[in-house]
């Protein structure tokens, strides 16, 4: 029996997707297993707690113990989604209770970020630690009550942990070391997309010993499929949600993250990570993927189905478009010819797509040509005007600071964005990162720290445009300008494009969310 874990934290808007692919995997052939995600449970356990720190005192915290329950609630009615300043005002509340009751353990809980003082997730010692000392962690006195339960039900031989996001490796880490010193006889499978980026750095090893039995990068269906004496390929199935509190989860209805290819069909970025830790391509067939999203659909009744592909192939768009389904759907796309085309764009519309999640990246031809990122500006901007001229809301990337930008070129972005801003709903504004392992030749790199799992460099910027300078220009120039403003006010808080689709009422934008105070 094989027991699938998802630790804290990862946003609380829909079950993990990677573990829902696992399950389907493993039932479709047979194979006994349960999955637990405790890091919604986790969450909602911190939030049913007393207050009982005698250092916060403040009536804005009172305020959000009071109203914690309402809150809760608030998140999962549609009718929040309408009143932009509610929703603004329950996420920072929720986020401010998790903040007091972890305070007294030196740790800084959110409801999508995990850290503790002293420790960072980036540094192979200091996990090694919270799993030699799983009782200085704010959800141990949880999930050993959690899992003990579930191990006496189950009486599972092999544990599978799944690690996606830096907010869960400490938790992740003290799970494993009370497993290990609790139930010595299990097997622990560590696996999960940080996982692979981890073990995928140029000369990197195994930096964790022997905490588990066998740390698997990549899809793990083949692994534990082969763990339990099948040898099936396991990710064709259909994604298994069942063992999932769907109701319980931080949203106006069931979402449901579904995946109809892994890695990056492109693959030709230039400082691509997909490319340097050598993620293979794969894909579905659009018929299954359609076949999916019906069955999925009548068992379930989705409020969304969230694509998590890195990019949706023209394929299955396509394929989409010509569909009948009748599920609200959202993705991220490229940006193509046939999202320039209005009347494929409506066909999108009436098949179910509410909202795309484009990566423009720039507004410099230049750029986009130097980074090969397969950008035509005119392209993009005919796009995002066919796209709400078919109700479809967009979520915009833009990527400041690459090696081939300079401040030009971020004011041609500046200008791009001012240029379309009604046809854009949503902003994501990133600060340009170094994936170790892809700096081209001549490009001087040093260190960021010393830690020995950062996934990152820094490096001197070839036209003198630094990190220092980016963030300026970002603060004092690009985020006040009045076209830009409006739109980044828009974005939900700490739930971002999760619940972006919902405050889509009539598929228009929402207006901004109103600030609150504390």
């Amino acid at each position: 029996m094989i027991l699938l874990i998802s630790p804290p934290v990862s946003r609380p808007s829909e079950p993990p997707a990677g573990i829902a692919a696992l399950l389907g995997a493993l039932r479709k052939e047979g194979v006994a297993c349960r999955g637990i995600d405790l890091s919604l449970e986790g969450l909602l356990y911190l939030l049913s707690l007393g207050w009982s720190s005698p250092d916060v005192h403040d009536r804005w915290t009172g305020r959000a113990f009071r109203h914690r329950r309402e809150h809760l609630a608030s998140l999962r009615k549609e009718a929040t989604y309408r009143h932009p300043d509610r929703y603004r005002r329950a996420v920072a509340d929720l986020e401010r209770v998790l903040g007091a009751v972890s305070s007294h353990r030196a740790a800084r809980v959110g409801l999508a970020d995990y850290g503790e003082e002293g420790r960072s997730p980036l540094r192979s010692s200091d996990l090694l630690g919270a799993a030699e000392e799983p009782e200085g962690n704010v959800f141990f006195p949880f999930f050993t009550a959690r899992l003990s339960r579930v191990l006496m039900e189950e009486n599972p031989d092999t544990v599978g942990i799944s690690i996606n996001y830096l907010g869960q490796a400490l938790t992740a880490f003290a799970v494993i070391g009370w497993l290990r010193r609790e139930v010595p006889r299990l097997r622990i499978v560590l696996g999960g997309g940080l996982i692979t980026s981890w073990l995928h750095r140029p000369a990197a090893g195994n930096p964790f010993g022997g905490l588990a039995d066998l740390v698997c990068p990549g899809p793990g269906e083949g692994t534990l499929l082969h763990l339990a004496g099948r040898e099936g390929g396991g990710w064709t199935a259909r994604p298994c949600f069942d063992d999932f509190p769907l109701g319980d989860y931080l949203s106006p209805g069931v979402i449901l993250p579904v995946a109809a290819s892994r890695g990056c069909y492109w693959r030709r970025c230039r400082f691509c990570p997909e490319a340097a830790e050598g993620n293979p391509h794969l894909s579905r067939r659009p018929a299954q993927v359609l076949g999916d999203l019906a069955a999925l659909g009548a068992r379930h009744a989705p409020a969304l189905f969230h694509f998590v592909d890195s990019a949706m192939s023209p394929a299955l768009l396509s394929a989409l478009a010509g569909s009948d389904n009748p599920y609200p759907w959202s993705g991220f796309a490229r940006v193509g010819a046939e999202l320039a085309d209005p009347d494929f764009c409506r066909l999108l519309g009436a098949a179910g797509c509410v909202m795309l999640e484009v990566g423009v990246e720039s507004g410099s031809q230049r750029v986009l040509d130097a980074l090969d990122k397969g950008i035509d500006l005119a392209t993009a901007s005919r796009a995002l005007k066919a796209l709400k001229g078919a109700g479809i809301g967009t979520y915009v990337y833009l990527l400041f600071g690459t090696p081939p930008e300079g401040r030009e070129d971020a004011e041609k972005t500046l200008s791009f964005v001012a240029e379309n801003a009604l046809y854009i709903d949503y902003i994501n504004v990133a600060l340009f990162n170094l994936p170790r392992g892809t700096a081209d030749e001549g490009l001087e790199t040093r260190p960021f720290s010393d830690d020995d799992l950062s996934l990152y460099e820094d490096f001197v910027h070839p036209r003198g445009w630094g990190r220092r300078e980016v963030r300026l220009f970002l603060d004092r120039v690009f985020r006040r300008h009045g076209a830009v403003a409006p739109i980044l006010k828009r974005r939900p808080p700490v739930f971002t494009s999760s619940h972006a689709p919902f405050f889509l009422s009539g598929k228009a934008p929402g207006p901004p969310l109103a600030e609150t105070q504390g």
